[in-house]
């Protein structure tokens, strides 16, 4: 979702990354950046569901890709934050099935009264007792890890922020901070699957944003440091309802009236015919302020949001920063592929090659977050 400068090289725009000489400088970020996806997408995460053993161990891979990049560790557990969270049986009523009515009724084998089932046969008599189907369990967040004791201990849950940051170099605008974040969470195993795949992998939704935070803290990390703190944040939770930028929020590793900007990366594996194709993005809420066009401005190849009907803006974890009053958009190149939230959203169909050139593109929107003038909404822009 940027555009990474590599020596005098901007790959931004080009018909196909294989259609090109590059430079090893470029070939060697592409590789690193299929290598990052590929992890993260790989069936031994288990579709990174939340608060899983796939998430715990996509935290730790990405925990271990910040250290080796050099971030300062932000959390309450060197890079990890830990999210609290519940599994707790759903409060929504079950219906019963057609035929049936509900209630207490006991059945002639028993001696006590039970929450049952009774059918009508055919002739409308009743023809058996059946038990509904067991309340469907719910993950939900817990206000702070000391209130996770008061939880039964076989429902608790924990999951994991993973948050590292560079410091600012300014001794006055370092004071200010640039919020760049993916979600790394995803759907995790559900069965019986899609043709026998069960994994939702979550390539594009959202490791191909988890790669590109993570490749723009390196590049950041090779050049001049920013003159404004950078923190990077991969959120768990986003597909539970933000659930770990909520907790983030609740209890900020940094305050949060210091963040000037945010800059969520979402779904970047494949170009977009609308945001002009090949490594070019667009970005959600364009036209509520000036981050856009100032981007633009430097020569970044972004666009507005071409389909608002989706309501992107408000479907990622930007959202809840921009309800604070924090200037904050998703850059994407979503196409509204049909592997969204599928199985089928593997790491085979990235192109590695586009990926490459919008991260490149990021990197450099995130420098001139961190080292321009600060990013404004627009009157009425601010939801």
């Amino acid at each position: 979702m940027r555009g990474v400068v590599i020596g005098a090289v901007m790959v931004l725009g080009v018909a196909s990354m294989s259609a090109q000489t590059v430079s090893p400088a470029v070939a060697k970020n592409r590789a690193n950046v299929e290598r990052l996806l590929r992890t993260l997408a790989h069936d031994s995460m288990e579709g990174r569901g939340t608060a899983t053993v796939g998430e715990e161990r996509a935290s730790r891979f990405i925990a271990a890709e910040m250290q080796k990049v050099g971030l300062k560790p932000l959390g309450d557990d060197g890079f990890f934050q830990r999210v609290p969270m519940a599994m707790l049986p759903s409060n929504r009523r079950t219906v019963p099935p057609a035929g049936c009515v509900s209630g207490t009724f006991r059945l002639a084998t028993d001696t006590t009264a039970v929450a049952l089932w009774r059918c009508a046969g055919a002739n409308g008599a009743p023809e058996s007792y059946r038990t509904p189907p067991p309340s469907p369990a719910r993950l939900t967040s817990v206000a702070s890890m000391a209130a996770l004791d008061s939880v039964p201990e076989a429902a608790r849950r924990i999951g994991r922020n993973v948050v590292g940051m560079i410091p600012g170099s300014d001794s006055k605008l370092k004071n200010e901070v640039i919020l760049v974040m993916a979600h790394y969470d995803h759907l995790g195993i559900r069965g019986p699957g899609v043709n026998g795949d069960s994994i939702y992998n979550g390539a594009d939704d959202d490791a191909s944003g988890t790669v590109a935070v993570l490749e723009i803290a390196r590049a950041l990390m090779r050049g001049p440091k920013p003159k404004r703190t950078v923190v990077f944040t991969a959120m768990t939770g986003e597909e539970m309802g933000l659930v770990g930028t909520r907790y983030f929020i609740a209890n900020p590793s940094i305050s949060l009236d210091r963040v000037v900007a945010g800059f969520e990366i979402e779904m970047i594996g494949r170009p977009d015919s609308l945001a002009g194709g090949w490594g070019k993005a667009w970005l959600t809420g364009y036209e509520r302020s000036t981050m856009g066009d100032m981007l633009k401005q430097y020569g970044i190849p972004i666009v507005p949001d071409a389909r608002p009907s989706q309501n992107f803006f408000q479907r990622s974890d930007n959202f809840a920063f921009a309800r604070m009053g924090i200037v904050a958009h998703t850059l994407s190149t979503f196409n509204l592929h049909t592997d969204y939230h599928r199985p089928s959203d593997e790491a085979d169909k990235m192109d590695f090659g586009h990926m490459t050139a919008v991260i490149a593109a990021g990197a450099d929107a995130v420098r001139h977050l961190a080292n321009g003038p600060k990013p404004e909404w627009h009157p009425g822009g601010k939801p």
